[in-house]
């Protein structure tokens, strides 16, 4: 019995700590070993627990539909997958959209633009809100991801699950975080109120961007594995946390440009332990974690 506590208290200290136990390893190595991945449990995982580094990349291509659950299709669903971008690669450098010099993320933009039929017809027309959300979440996914062609896959379909999957849930996540910033510090949110600062609080950051450009990666990740496997209201425990983390600092400001000046560039220096406790708030508010949680 004791050894039993013993182990159940390690495992939430790593998982405080942002370390995964040996026992959630060895079940998800477990669920990556089925011939058919099963969406459902690896969603579950993914919800529960922060996915170990060396398989979270395989993971989220699953999760988002970039490979299928079959292991014996992935090469051949990649190759085609590379094929497809160096051929939309191949038409935008002959209209010029892109060259040599492109940067990265640019490219990739302009790829899920000719994808997805958004196309401008200039390549000097000014970006749209949703493509400095798409470029966020590039910039933030090329620090995770190696391979150019994996990461462009990674940024197409993560925004687009966030334009289609979470679209409606994204718009109601400010009234969301008032509710719960009420239970959590009434105080706070009395202040940012009395500053008008409720209304421009950095929303894009936090919810649109989901954080990219906000956190840095290591925090970043672990709350992406929650969106990714189907909860975005893990975003508003994050910007729950980081209003109660700086607390003092947000009181001392008394007005609403500082307030939102402040949030948009928090110190890097806490964000594993924000990111912990605003796990820990999730869980408190809305049980044990499903995959639709």
């Amino acid at each position: 019995m004791a050894d039993d506590s013993q182990r159940n208290f390690r495992s939430v200290y790593y998982e405080k700590v942002g370390f995964r136990g040996v026992e959630e390893k060895k079940s998800l190595e477990i669920l990556l070993k089925d011939d058919r991945l099963d969406i459902e449990k690896l969603c579950t995982f993914s919800q529960r627990f922060p996915l170990p580094s060396m398989y979270r990349i395989l993971v989220w291509k699953v999760l988002l539909g970039i490979i299928p659950p079959h292991h014996e299709s992935h090469a051949l669903v990649m190759k085609y997958r590379k094929e497809q971008y160096w051929d939309v690669h191949h038409a935008l450098r002959v209209i010029r959209f892109i060259n040599d010099s492109t940067p990265q993320v640019d490219v990739f933009l302009r790829i899920h633009q000719l994808e997805s039929g958004k196309l401008p017809r200039n390549v000097a027309f000014p970006l749209e809100p949703e493509d400095e959300v798409f470029l966020a979440i590039a910039k933030a996914m090329e620090e995770m991801v190696e391979d150019p062609i994996e990461c462009y896959w990674l940024v197409s379909c993560f925004v687009n699950q966030l334009n289609s999957k979470h679209k409606d849930s994204l718009q109601q996540l400010p009234k969301v975080l008032e509710q719960y910033l009420n239970i959590e510090d009434n105080r706070l949110l009395m202040h940012l109120k009395a500053c008008s600062a409720m209304s421009k609080l950095p929303y894009d950051l936090w919810f649109k961007k989901c954080f990219a450009g906000c956190l840095p990666e290591s925090s970043l990740q672990r709350v992406w594995d929650k969106v990714i496997s189907g909860s975005c209201k893990i975003l508003v425990f994050v910007a729950v946390e980081i209003l109660l983390t700086f607390k003092m600092k947000i009181i001392a400001l008394n007005s609403a440009e500082k307030i939102t000046q402040f949030l948009e560039n928090i110190p890097q220096d806490n964000t594993d332990a924000i990111v912990s406790k605003a796990v820990d708030l999730w869980r408190t508010h809305c049980g044990t974690p499903a995959h639709s949680a």
